[in-house]
């Protein structure tokens, strides 16, 4: 079945058609390790996760490479403010290689309890400053650079156009520039790739110019050509890359080798916070562990992106949260049903639920729609051990781990077996309402929920 993809490159959805059959070569921006990362920044590589997984689930061999950025960031993404390894290792009073180190280890930890896979190929700045140097020397041979006193600059009025992915004009954009902290550059849009380290800069290597150090936008087109050639099949990132890092890594891509990277350019929008932007200075700028603090495992974050299509903002409310911890709690109680089921379904149906739900991931990720496929499958009411497989077939995609979650016995509070005995007396009379009200409750105490033969059974969700 084909797979239609938006591409943000031609401002339209369309059918995805691999440079080689059976194969994907994939970009994704990764992260600059200054800190950790917080649940906006999370929503990406869940995004870059989710596309590895359809890919996948369709027979695709994947080549994916996401950069680690440990040097060269600045707090803008244009070519103003401070560079954020630098300002990290002040204010932390540690050498910038090892703030690069500790949050890098911790970014890979996130993503673990994330469950999302790694890509194959995980690349960091530093460890790739003689590529990136060579991709300069290209780009200046091709006499698409200026030189100032401290920068060699991308000149972008080289180009035949700039701005293709945000339809950028260069002569309307001059009209609003602002003054430049630089004033021998010769455009606003106009890019650092090369940059002379000042005297007290900790991070510089010895290069070509003299000790510098490279510009951020320069480590992911040097990369992804050394890795994936110089036309691959997609990049991602956050909307936040479209107009700025994005439209410098076509024009690199241009300025070295007259190609644009990516046939493909898929983008996840922001994740907002009860309606609003999330930042530190308005205290809700949160991390995983900061979820874990408040009662939500990392799988209820997955889940709860799943309740929106990547090209949508979602909304983050603990309220929703919490609807999105029940909805993982009744997954894994449904799973666990029809796998102790012995029921028996036709076969027919079991493709006609995979049928629907292909159609649903391969329509540009829409994991709503695929969710609401996975609920039909918990609720029918013939509990089948072929319907538990098709689960664990879906959960290739949804990545929640269900083939290793198992319900065990374990000593409760008396509060909680008296509520169990109230629910196993409700059961026992019909009387499902009050079953169904005291089995919410029990969900909201952060328990997995199983009828078994022996009565209600619970499980306390890991964290």
């Amino acid at each position: 079945m084909k797979i239609n993809i938006y591409n943000t490159l031609t401002k339209k959805k369309e059918e995805f058609k691999s440079i080689s059959e059976g194969k994907v070569c994939l970009y994704s921006c990764g992260p600059t390790v200054y800190y950790f990362a917080h649940i906006g920044n999370l929503r990406a590589y869940l995004f870059m996760d989710n596309l590895r997984r359809v890919l996948k689930y369709n027979g695709y061999e994947l080549k994916h490479v996401m950069n680690i950025t440990d040097v060269g960031h600045l707090v803008s993404d244009a070519d103003e403010g401070e560079d954020k390894m630098m300002k990290a290792a002040r204010l932390e009073h540690k050498d910038p290689f090892a703030i690069a180190d500790f949050y890098k280890d911790a970014f890979i930890a996130d993503m673990k309890k994330l469950n999302i896979y790694m890509p194959e190929i995980i690349a960091r700045a530093t460890e790739h400053i003689e590529c990136m140097e060579e991709y300069v020397k290209q780009i200046i041979a091709n006499g698409y650079t200026y030189e100032t006193e401290d920068t060699i600059y991308f000149d972008t009025s080289k180009l035949d156009k700039y701005g293709l992915l945000s339809n950028k004009d260069v002569r309307e954009d001059e009209v609003e520039a602002r003054i430049d902290e630089d004033p021998n550059k010769k455009h606003h849009t106009d890019f650092a790739l090369w940059i002379k380290a000042p005297e007290n800069h900790l991070m510089k290597w010895d290069t070509f110019w003299g000790k510098c150090y490279p510009g951020w936008h320069l480590e992911c087109s040097a990369m992804g050509h050394k890795y994936l050639g110089e036309e691959f099949d997609i990049h991602t990132g956050g909307v936040d890359h479209i107009p700025v890092h994005h439209e410098n890594e076509i024009a690199q891509g241009k300025g070295f080798c007259g190609k644009t990277p990516a046939h493909y350019w898929m983008h996840v929008e922001f994740l907002q916070v009860n309606g609003g932007k999330m930042s530190k200075s308005l205290g809700n700028l949160y991390t995983l562990e900061d979820l874990k603090e408040k009662g939500y495992e990392p799988y209820v974050y997955r889940m709860f992106n799943f309740s929106s299509h990547y090209r949508k903002k979602i909304n983050f409310t603990f309220e929703a949260m919490d609807a999105a911890k029940t909805a993982l709690s009744r997954l894994r109680e449904g799973y666990l049903k029809h796998l102790e089921g012995t029921e028996n379904i036709d076969d027919e149906i079991i493709e006609k639920y995979k049928q629907k739900f292909l159609e649903a991931i391969n329509d540009d990720l829409n994991m709503p729609v695929a969710m609401s496929i996975v609920w039909d499958v918990i609720k029918n009411p013939i509990k089948s051990k072929k319907l538990a497989d098709l689960i664990l077939n879906f959960d290739e995609v949804l990545g929640f781990n269900l083939k290793d979650y198992k319900l065990e016995k374990e000593e409760l509070p008396d509060s909680l077996k008296e509520l169990i005995e109230k629910r196993n007396t409700a059961r026992a009379n019909k009387e499902w309402a009050e079953s169904d009200k005291i089995r919410d409750e029990l969900i909201s105490m952060g328990y997995t929920v199983k009828d078994s033969k022996e009565g209600t059974i619970l499980k306390r969700n890991e964290l």
